[in-house]
C-alpha cells in the first residue's frame, strides 16, 4: 500500500483518538468511530468536552464522526485506540480493544492494515488482537491484512506536548508495514519517529514508560513518609538535592490516571505468565495505592493535635480530578482520601471547576459543591493544583476554613510552606 492510498479510519475518540483523528484530518479525510453515540452528537456540534481539542482545530479538520459501522469499510488503515483498563482485581481488560478488533474484522479487507494504539503487554497485539481479527474477518495474517503498533504518548492536559510534536514509536508485523506505519505518522509528527524493531519491543517500551515514573514516584512518597516522621520539610530536601544536575525532579503525590497507575499490572501480568514474579514494580504500586489513606490518617492527627473534633468535622477537598487543568476523572485517586475520611465519620465536600458534576456522581457518587461556603471546614485540602486555584491563592482558600481554627493541607505543595498547615 502507498501512502497517498491511504484511507484512514480512528476506532475510539477519547483523549487519544480524538486529537490523532484531527491530525490526521488536518493531511487526509478521515472517518472516526466510536460506539458513544452521545460522544459523536457532541463532536458533530463542534465542541470536544475533554478539552483535548480546540474548536476551532476541530472544525478545520477534514473529519467524518459516527456511529454507523458501515462507514469503516471505507477505510483501509484502521487505527485502534479504546482504552486498555484494569478490572477490579486489578487484572488487564482487553475488553474494549478486542471488542474494537471484532468491529474491525467484520470489515477487514485484503490488504488492510490494523495499527493499535492502546497501551498492552508485551505480546498482546499478535497474540491476543490479531486471532480476533483472523477469526472475525476469515483472512490471514500477514498474508491477507497485516498489523502495526504505534503507542499513544497523550498527556491529558497538556497543551505543549501534542501529537504531532511528541516523537513516536512506530513498528509493524512486516518489513513493508513497519515502513508503511512509519511513513504514515511522519507525515503528521514534525519531531520524527523512533522505528521499534518488532512490535513487542514497541509494546515493551509503551509499557515501561509508565511503569519507570511510576516506581519513582513510590520512591519520593516514601521519603515523604520518612521525612515527616523525621520532621523535615520533603521540598525542601528535593530542592536540595536537585541541585545535582543528574537528580530526577520526580515528586510525591498521589498516582491515578489511566497510565501510571495502571499500566504496571500490564506488566507484571506478563511477568508473571512467564514465571517471573516483580518485585519492585509491584512493592511501588502498593505504595502508592496507599496514599490516600496515609494523608487522610495525617489530616486527621493533625486536627487531633489542634483540637479540633474529627468525627463530624467538615472538610472541603478542592480537585477530584487524577490531574490539574484536565477534566478526566478515570481512576482518580483523590477518591481514596475522601473515602478514608468518610470512615472517621467526617463530612466531605468536594469542589472541581473542571470535573463534570454528572459524571462525579456517576462515577464516584461524589456531589460536587458549586460554592463552598466561607467560615465553614475544619479542614481544607488541596488535592489537585487546578489554576483556579493557584489564582485564588491561599488567603482566599482559607476563607472557607472556620476562622481561627482550621488544617490546610496543601497535598499538590501549590503554596509556599508557611502558606500551608501541612504539605506532602
Amino acid at each position: 500500500m502507498r501512502l497517498e492510498d491511504v484511507r484512514i479510519a480512528v476506532i475510539g475518540l477519547g483523549y487519544v483518538g480524538l486529537p490523532l483523528a484531527v491530525e490526521f484530518g488536518k493531511m487526509s479525510s478521515v472517518i472516526g468511530f466510536d460506539i458513544d453515540s452521545k460522544r459523536v452528537d457532541a463532536l458533530r456540534s463542534g465542541h470536544d468536552h475533554t478539552l483535548e481539542v480546540e474548536d476551532d482545530d476541530l472544525a478545520r479538520a477534514d473529519l467524518t464522526v459516527t456511529v454507523d459501522e458501515s462507514r469503516l469499510d471505507e477505510a483501509n488503515v484502521y487505527i485502534v485506540t479504546t482504552p486498555t483498563p484494569i478490572d477490579k482485581h486489578k487484572r488487564p481488560d482487553l475488553g474494549p480493544v478486542l471488542s474494537a478488533s471484532e468491529t474491525i474484522g467484520r470489515h477487514l479487507a485484503i490488504g488492510d492494515v490494523v495499527i493499535y494504539e492502546s497501551t498492552v503487554y508485551p505480546g498482546a497485539t499478535e497474540e491476543e488482537c490479531v486471532p480476533v481479527l483472523e477469526r472475525v474477518s476469515g483472512l490471514e495474517f500477514n498474508r491477507h491484512f497485516f498489523v502495526g503498533y504505534s503507542p499513544e504518548r497523550i498527556n491529558p492536559g497538556d497543551k505543549e506536548h501534542r501529537v504531532h510534536n511528541i516523537v513516536k514509536v512506530t513498528s509493524g508485523s512486516t518489513p513493508a508495514t513497519a515502513d508503511l506505519v512509519d511513513d504514515l505518522y511522519r507525515a503528521i509528527v514534525t519531531v520524527g519517529t523512533h522505528r521499534a524493531p518488532s512490535i513487542k519491543v514497541a509494546e515493551a517500551a509503551k509499557v515501561i514508560e509508565n511503569t519507570q515514573r511510576d516506581v519513582n514516584i513510590a520512591l519520593m512518597n516514601e521519603l515523604a513518609i520518612l521525612f515527616n516522621k523525621l520532621e523535615i520539610e520533603t521540598e525542601d530536601v528535593l530542592l536540595a538535592a536537585g541541585s545535582k544536575w543528574n537528580f530526577l525532579p520526580f515528586r510525591p503525590g498521589l498516582v491515578g490516571g489511566h497510565c501510571i497507575s495502571v499500566d504496571p499490572y500490564y506488566l507484571t501480568h506478563k511477568a508473571q505468565a512467564v514465571g517471573y514474579h516483580p518485585e519492585i514494580i509491584l512493592a511501588g504500586r502498593r505504595l502508592n495505592d496507599s496514599m490516600g489513606a496515609y494523608v487522610a490518617a495525617q489530616l486527621v492527627k493533625r486536627m487531633t493535635k489542634n483540637s479540633i473534633p474529627v468525627r463530624g468535622a467538615r472538610v472541603l477537598v478542592l480537585g477530584l480530578t487524577f490531574k490539574e487543568n484536565t477534566p478526566d476523572l478515570r481512576n482518580s485517586r483523590v477518591i481514596d482520601i475522601i473515602r478514608e475520611l468518610q470512615e472517621y465519620d467526617v463530612v466531605v465536600d468536594v469542589h472541581d471547576p473542571w470535573a463534570s458534576p454528572t459524571e462525579a456522581h456517576a462515577e464516584y457518587d461524589v456531589l460536587l459543591v458549586e460554592n463552598p461556603a466561607e467560615d465553614a471546614y475544619d479542614a481544607i485540602v488541596v488535592a489537585v493544583n487546578h489554576r483556579e486555584y493557584q489564582k485564588m491563592g491561599p488567603k482566599a482558600i482559607r476563607q472557607f476554613g472556620v476562622r481561627g481554627s482550621h488544617v490546610l493541607y496543601d497535598l499538590k505543595n501549590a503554596f509556599d510552606s508557611s502558606d500551608s498547615d501541612m504539605r506532602l
